[in-house]
């Protein structure tokens, strides 16, 4: 027996006439096709739309937003591997009609055509609404860091800064003690051993200068950190494993784990993110009123209160920190307030009043206490040193509804973690989207909502089918 042979590489084969015989009726791409043309791309705000009477002819905007997504659909980013694709490709070929733009002609459309690819994924989500793809029940809120193109290295906090000024001037010191001393030595000889001290020195100086310019501009700026490469980016918190990037925010609704809003930001921490996110998400799904979960990280008084505010229902863990929880006495939370009493009751049953108000945050802050009953307590050992007092915000009410939410709800935090991990796990693992390719935080936030963009349509293609989507932009 012999092994199977393929065809000779000379030998002539009769292959179909029509390039569209070689796309079959279920491929992704004819959906792509007509999704792009079924879009307004003058009014979602791509440029030149319409052909100029004048000049060389340009490529299409349609064309390219095809490719784009197509791309992302299939993980590649890169312009220089989607101009590839344009020659190899049969999907692709298929697609742009055998059309070959160069990867600058790629990269510069995605780049002055930032803001409009958000508007093209919000079109999509409108589509998804339509095919009652979304439950309108559950929104899970949630972020996560992606690499930004900027090394660790090359960012710099104002500590940072201030210790390596400090590190500079003590090695200069020495370095100009060890040149006096070399001074009456290197007389008698080349002077090379001066030379080179000086060298150093210059190099030191000249080191020095750039972080003291750095560390000028933060405190002109009012900027806690500066990135060289991309100046958009930030060196965010040690727990994500992330140098330096951006913090990406989606709002997931709980029907088919499909993102409805996502966005971009440079802010370190999720802390007075949640309204910010899931209002928008309400918004596009259309609806008064929905729930909205979240992990404690987004926990902010304000910010709870503003939910509400907004036809959110947020229901976000309240964590347990601050002196008293370092301390191991007992937590807030086992001080019950009587709001008809406006009081609180502590661990032991005594009453806590007003004993002074403040401001945190630009909130009106009371602290409650009760310095009589802390002095003759049983259980003072276990709940201060002196004398215990319990703050209370102006807005503190929502705080306690959502508490008492979420005692009656608590598997809903086990929902949230279920639905919004799902699309973060996709994104970074079978999408392999570890880091950013572009610089900037627009030009970030363009590529990021072409990734959601093809994760939703990924997941639309296996709920519904090639049909069912088909059958909708037909409509």
């Amino acid at each position: 027996m012999t092994h199977i042979s393929g065809f000779e590489r000379s030998q002539l084969l009769l292959l179909p006439e029509a390039i569209d015989d070689y796309v079959g009726g279920c491929n992704p791409v004819r959906f792509i096709d007509a999704f792009v043309d079924g879009l307004d791309l003058k009014a979602v705000g791509f440029e030149r739309v319409e052909a100029k009477a004048t000049g060389r002819p340009g490529y299409a905007p349609a064309d390219l937003l095809k490719l784009y997504i197509y791309g992302y659909l299939n993980r590649v980013r890169s312009s220089r591997r989607l101009e590839a694709e344009c020659h190899r490709n049969i999907e692709v070929i298929w697609l742009l009609r055998s059309l070959k733009p160069d990867f600058k002609t790629i990269a510069d459309f995605r780049s002055a055509n930032r803001a409009a690819f958000k508007k093209v994924f919000r079109e999509f989500v409108i589509l998804c609404r339509r095919l009652d793809l979304f439950g309108r029940e559950l929104l899970a809120v949630d972020g996560t860091r992606i690499k930004a193109v900027n090394n660790k290295d090359r960012n710099f906090t104002t500590g940072s800064l201030q210790k390596f000024i400090a590190a500079a001037d003590k090695k200069l010191e020495d370095y100009l003690k060890r040149l006096d001393a070399g001074d009456a030595e290197d007389r008698a000889t080349t002077g090379s051993r001066v030379k080179n001290l000086a060298e150093k020195i210059e190099a030191l100086n000249k080191k020095r200068g750039e972080y003291a310019a750095h560390l000028a501009a933060l405190e002109k700026s009012g900027e806690s950190q500066v990135s060289l490469t991309d100046p958009d980016s930030r060196a965010m918190a040690a727990y994500t494993k992330v140098g330096v990037g951006y913090n990406i925010q989606i709002a997931v609704d709980a029907k088919h784990k499909m993102i409805v809003e996502q966005a971009v930001s440079n802010d370190v921490l999720d802390m007075g993110l949640l309204q910010r996110t899931a209002e928008p998400a309400r918004e596009i799904l259309d609806v008064e009123k929905i729930d909205v979960v979240a992990d404690k990280g987004y926990f902010r008084t304000e910010d709870i209160a503003s939910c509400e505010e907004a036809g959110l229902t947020p229901y976000v863990p309240r964590p347990q920190r601050g002196p008293a929880v370092n301390n191991g006495f007992f937590r807030k939370d086992e001080f019950r307030y009587d709001a008809a009493r406006n009081a609180y009751v502590c661990p032991a049953g005594q009453e806590l009043t007003p004993i002074r108000e403040g401001k945190l945050r630009d909130l009106k802050k009371v602290d409650y206490g009760n310095a009589q009953a802390c002095r003759a307590c049983a259980l003072r050992p276990r709940c201060t040193k002196d004398v215990r007092s319990v703050s209370r915000l102006e807005n503190e009410d929502a705080l306690d509804r959502m508490a008492a939410r979420l005692k009656a709800r608590p598997e809903v935090l086990d929902r949230r973690r279920e639905t919004v991990e799902h699309p973060f796990g996709a994104i970074k693992q079978w999408m392999n989207q570890g880091a950013f390719l572009m610089r900037g935080l627009e030009k970030v936030r363009a590529e990021f909502s072409l990734t959601a963009l093809a994760y939703n349509l990924r997941r639309a293609l296996n709920i519904l089918g090639m049909e069912g989507l088909m059958a909708a932009v037909a409509a």
